[in-house]
């Protein structure tokens, strides 16, 4: 599994923006929310912890090899217009109602794929299945923290209709590579959410009022840099690869003014507080009585049939 992570952590920094957040950022995002669960969860969660870390990229891996993955990862919504979460349904059957499930899919199903996994979390506290527990946890982590990301709600996803290509993995990968281990990433206990649902609309709703500045601060900051001092090349692995200079980088976080920071700690307590919410809803079973036997790892073959994009 470790050998089998370190080559996708190696075609992440190769790629940039093939994998969401980064495998740094999600690891470290489901990490982090382990910490903030009570102390009836969190002696469950804590000795699993570095499989909470590890699966956290699973979904990633699934979008190569599971038809119908890709999609759970965003939403277009710019694509339905300015109005967008005006004229979308909240809830899973009166959208597919009003669009159809094809169209739904073609343009993202973030939102309502992540309420359906956490309500698949919320059965597995129900039969103490522990394995379930797990790797939905994971799951469910990772799902929350790509709605979480600006460009994860828009059909200009990677720059690729401004001319910003590679903007994708700069803003969730490049800068907290080397920006994350600074932030003070502690967000406080979990909290009960009365509202799940709308509750990931509101999540989505505050990412994408934040997709304009990504593009423009990236767009301007540009004007001041060559593109040799844009660009920069690093050893990664015994391979050199091109990468946003560290200059580059620092100027984009600076100018963001803590965006990075700031949906990356919303990420963590957002994750913490479904996860508490799922058990607080299957009825705070005693987690000390659920059995702990080894998990097994998910066998994902990549089906080089599945096309999918870039996020």
């Amino acid at each position: 599994m470790r050998i089998f992570l370190s080559l996708i952590f190696t075609a992440f920094l190769i790629f940039g923006t093939a994998f969401t957040w980064g495998f740094y950022a999600h690891s470290l995002i489901n990490r982090l929310a382990v910490f903030s669960l009570p102390e009836e969860m969190i002696g469950f969660y804590k000795p699993q912890i570095q499989y909470i870390t590890e699966n956290a990229v699973n979904p990633d891996r699934r979008r190569y090899a599971v038809e119908g993955e890709a999609e759970k990862h965003y939403i277009d919504l710019d694509y339905y217009g300015d109005s967008a979460l005006q004229i979308l349904p909240k809830y899973w059957n009166a959208a597919v109602e009003k669009f159809s499930e094809d169209s739904l899919r073609a343009n993202g199903i973030g939102p309502w794929s992540a309420y359906f996994t956490f309500l698949n979390l919320t059965k597995a506290f129900e039969t103490k299945n522990s394995a379930a527990i797990l790797r939905l946890s994971a799951d469910l982590g990772h799902y929350i923290g790509d709605l979480n990301v600006p460009l994860h709600t828009t059909v200009n996803y990677n720059g690729q209709i401004t001319d910003q290509v590679g903007i994708h993995g700069f803003w969730e990968s490049r800068v907290p590579e080397l920006q994350a281990k600074d932030y003070p990433l502690w967000v406080g206990q979990a909290e009960y959410v009365e509202k799940p649902q709308l509750a990931l609309w509101d999540a989505v709703a505050s990412a994408h009022a934040q997709v304009d500045s990504v593009l423009a601060i990236e767009r301007e900051l540009t004007k001041s840099f060559s593109p040799d001092q844009k660009f920069s090349y690093e050893e990664r692995n015994n391979l050199t690869v091109r990468v946003y200079s560290r200059e580059f980088t620092e100027a984009y976080a600076l100018a963001l003014d803590s965006q990075i920071e700031r949906q990356m700690k919303k990420s963590i307590k957002m994750i913490a507080d479904f996860w508490f919410t799922a058990w607080v809803n299957a009825g705070q079973p005693d987690l000390t009585t659920f059995s702990m036997e080894a998990i097994e790892e998910e066998d994902i073959v990549p089906d080089a049939r599945i096309k999918v994009r870039d996020h």
